[in-house]
């Protein structure tokens, strides 16, 4: 494992057509909404149609890997300064951080605090801190959530 500071290039040359923003669903993208267009040969299935990028930046494919390549190498600087059993730790440390934090949909649902202090980005606001992905969904009853998280749903 190198130190590698930026992601490699990695320039994607199909997409899935998305109706709405990857972050806000049902928010619709006025940036995107015309980057993609479908190409159907005249002897492939409809159901089966590839979209191709019309137009994206180079640069647009690392910034979705930025946060994993940062990672990687910190833990890698980690490994190389103390040892393996620190990048384990912290592992672990997540871990049970984020399969420890549960708070009921009905009171806002988990925050994800500790694990995001534990990473070291307890001063950033990113849109998966927004829209966590499940605005447009009912809510359960706070009985039936908490049947389902103990497994007493029978």
């Amino acid at each position: 494992m190198s130190l590698r500071f930026v992601p490699q290039k990695a320039h994607p040359s199909h997409t899935s057509l998305e109706t709405s923003a990857p972050s806000a669903p049902g928010v619709h993208d006025t940036l995107r909404s015309r980057l993609a267009e479908t190409s159907t040969p005249a002897t492939a299935a409809p159901s089966k149609q590839s979209v191709k990028l019309q137009s994206a930046h180079p640069l647009e494919a690392r910034l979705v890997q930025w946060r994993e390549t940062q990672d990687r190498m910190k833990m890698e600087m980690l490994k190389r300064q103390f040892g393996i059993a620190e990048p384990i730790r912290r592992g672990m440390e997540v871990k049970i951080a984020t399969a420890g934090e549960w708070r009921p949909a009905v009171l806002g649902g988990s925050s994800g605090v500790h694990k995001d202090i534990l990473e070291g980005r307890d001063c950033e606001i990113g849109w998966e801190d927004v829209f966590v992905g499940n605005e447009l969904r009912e809510v359960p009853g706070f009985h039936a959530e908490l049947e389902s998280k103990m497994k007493m749903n029978w």
